[in-house]
């Protein structure tokens, strides 16, 4: 069918339209969110960015991925993800695991200098992964629901040099470091023993954007425990964090990092007519994890890195080793696209990605 002049010259100033909105969108964003083009060649890839539907509140605004900008933003979403994990953070350390709150201040305002946004387990395991072109995903992940975590003081604010505490101070002085961390509880979340206290602290949580979500019962080795008795761990938590008045939890993380024998059990299972489902299970490993688009993701069995120095153990398998290789290879780590609904990737990495992700497949 052929088309008018005038219908063309309307299709010709609706794109001039679009693009500039677009241009002026990226300019007004802050230094810390624009991807790694410099302004006067954000002008070039005037046909690879335009808005999206709007973000969830705390999510970047998306942009419409082209091969061009892609390769603009060195996107690469099948890259390795850093998964940190955190215990304990203590004025004075304890355990080799421990970390003071200096300790855990240097580290994240590290990633936020270094250009990570932090999202959810839940957001990493589900693939929701919303984060600003060129950028890094990073996921905090604190497990035990232990009293340093998280506390509220007397004007209902989280308590200074607590885990949340630190999270949130980190995030109003970098405003691109979202503030948002996941945490795996156990029956008495942040050492909090009466329904009242509990409700509040984890409802805080909620409502302020954390994923507070399943770390069993009582904390055992899943390993040395029957089937029947890995699914009634997992059951009453969840019913616990139902009462709390928190969704069913969507990750989970296994004590001590061991494994049942029943590697299903971990993921699916049910208890006394309650059932659980997992979009993934993470581990107490020494490496990045791979990108949930990946072929080779399992997420039945997620890396994670535990947060510490370059000391004994730790000389190659934590958090100070892992963030200085993934910034001495920046080919090996996920880029954003900013784009949630396309997977942008070099066209050597198009291979690696799940068949089965069904979404659009941007590659340069």
């Amino acid at each position: 069918m052929r088309i008018s002049a005038s219908l063309t010259r309307i299709i010709g100033i609706a794109n001039v339209v679009v693009v500039t909105v677009a241009i002026i969108g990226l300019s007004l964003l802050p230094p810390e969110g624009r991807p790694h083009a410099e302004p006067k060649d954000v002008a070039k890839v005037d046909n690879g960015v335009a808005p999206a539907t709007p973000a969830p509140v705390g999510q970047p605004p998306g942009v419409v991925s082209t091969p061009e900008f892609a390769r603009q933003v060195h996107a690469n979403e099948v890259g390795l993800v850093p998964v940190l994990m955190y215990h304990r953070i203590l004025a004075k350390r304890v355990a080799s695991i421990d970390r003071t709150p200096a300790q855990l201040r240097k580290e994240l305002e590290k990633l936020a200098k270094q250009g990570y946004v932090p999202i959810s387990a839940r957001e990493f395991a589900t693939g929701d992964i919303q984060v600003p072109a060129g950028k890094f995903p990073v996921v905090l992940t604190f497990d035990d629901g232990h009293p340093s975590h998280f506390a509220l003081d007397a004007s209902g604010n989280p308590a200074p040099d607590t885990a949340v505490g630190v999270i949130q101070e980190v995030a109003r002085k970098y405003p691109s470091f979202r503030p948002v961390a996941t945490f795996w509880i156990n029956r008495e979340p942040f050492g909090l023993r009466d329904r009242e206290s509990q409700t509040a602290a984890v409802r805080w949580l909620v409502d302020h954007g954390y994923e507070v979500a399943n770390h069993t019962w009582n904390h055992p080795n899943l390993r040395a425990l029957k089937k029947k008795k890995v699914s009634e761990q997992i059951v009453r938590i969840e019913r616990l964090l139902k009462k709390l008045g928190v969704p069913p939890s969507r990750t989970m993380a296994l004590p001590y990092g061991s494994m049942p024998r029943t590697k299903k059990a971990a993921r699916t299972g049910s208890w006394d007519g309650s059932r659980y489902d997992f979009a993934g299970v993470f581990l107490a490993g020494a490496e990045p994890s791979l990108s949930p688009y990946a072929k080779k993701f399992d997420r039945g069995a997620i890396q994670r890195i535990q947060s510490n120095g370059k000391k004994g153990e730790c000389r190659k398998w934590c958090s100070q080793y892992w963030l200085e290789w993934l910034q001495k290879h920046p080919d090996k780590r996920y880029v954003s696209d900013g784009d949630p609904d396309r997977i942008s990737v070099p066209e050597k990495q198009r291979g690696k990605i799940g068949a089965k992700r069904g979404l659009q497949v941007i590659a340069y």
